[in-house]
């Protein structure tokens, strides 16, 4: 049995907190760029690797380059963007892991991108998608500077960060669009209720039923190509530029 300062149970007692880290993302001061910063370091550290760097898709789908342990894997998965051609895209694209064991031997499958690789000293590479079932969002990329690794446990222990992050960054990402889609209803609401409001005051002011000082109201926004819910609060404020349409002024066409 291992001692507590034995280094094989210090590094599964860093992995086990590595996992709970990805895991928690479900906080206010969320931070995406700070999250895969923090994986990137802790992928490095943990598999011994040279260096890591990390691509996340925006809400178009387009892949950019969000994190890299160092200056030179950030370079080189910007290159591969650039060039259109690497391991990390096609992991992206396939949805699934590609491994290059030695780039000197394999590197024709990305000519320049392997070319790129080897003279900043990376000589092998294993490209993971992060992905849940059918949703791909991203790819990460764990470059070595030694041929033959990151080895079968590497790649596994690498691939299930890939997918403790998916899964953090799609659940951060739905509940920023349900706190987005209800400011969204919230603010129809309000509009709703405005727009209401200012219908009742035309109705009094020109002596005309709801139906028709709401047309009378979406005529004028028409004509003035202004939103109905901005010319309803001046309405409703009995602003100067809309005292004709109070006052019972001329329509506009």
């Amino acid at each position: 049995m291992a001692e507590p300062g034995d280094t094989a149970t210090t590094r599964e007692e860093r992995l086990a907190l590595t996992f709970v880290e990805l895991a928690d993302t479900l906080t206010d001061d969320f931070d995406v760029i700070a999250f895969l910063d923090n994986l990137a370091r802790r992928a490095v550290e943990l598999l011994d690797l040279a260096a890591v760097g990390l691509m996340l898709t925006d809400h178009e789908g387009r892949l950019h380059v969000m994190a890299a342990s160092d200056e030179q894997a950030r370079l080189l998965d910007l290159f591969q963007l650039q060039n259109e051609e690497g391991p990390c895209l096609d992991s992206f694209r396939s949805g699934f892991p590609v491994i290059a064991k030695d780039l000197e031997r394999e590197g024709d499958r990305w000519p320049r991108a392997s070319q790129a690789a080897l003279a900043n000293g990376f000589h092998a590479v294993a490209a993971l998608p992060l992905r849940l079932r059918d949703q791909v969002i991203g790819a990460m990329n764990l470059l070595s500077a030694e041929p033959g690794r990151p080895g079968p446990r590497e790649v596994a222990v690498g691939q299930a960060f890939a997918d403790v992050a998916t899964i953090g960054i799609l659940q951060q990402r739905a509940l920023q669009e349900q706190h987005l889609l209800a400011e969204q209803l919230q603010t129809a609401l309000n509009s709703r209720i405005i727009i209401e409001q200012a219908k009742g005051v035309l109705a009094a002011r020109r002596n005309i039923d709801m139906e028709a000082a709401f047309a009378l109201l979406r005529d004028r926004a028409r004509s003035t190509n202004r939103r109905l819910s901005e010319l309803a609060a001046a309405v409703v404020r009995g602003k100067a530029d809309v005292a004709d349409l109070l006052a019972g002024g001329q329509k506009a066409e």
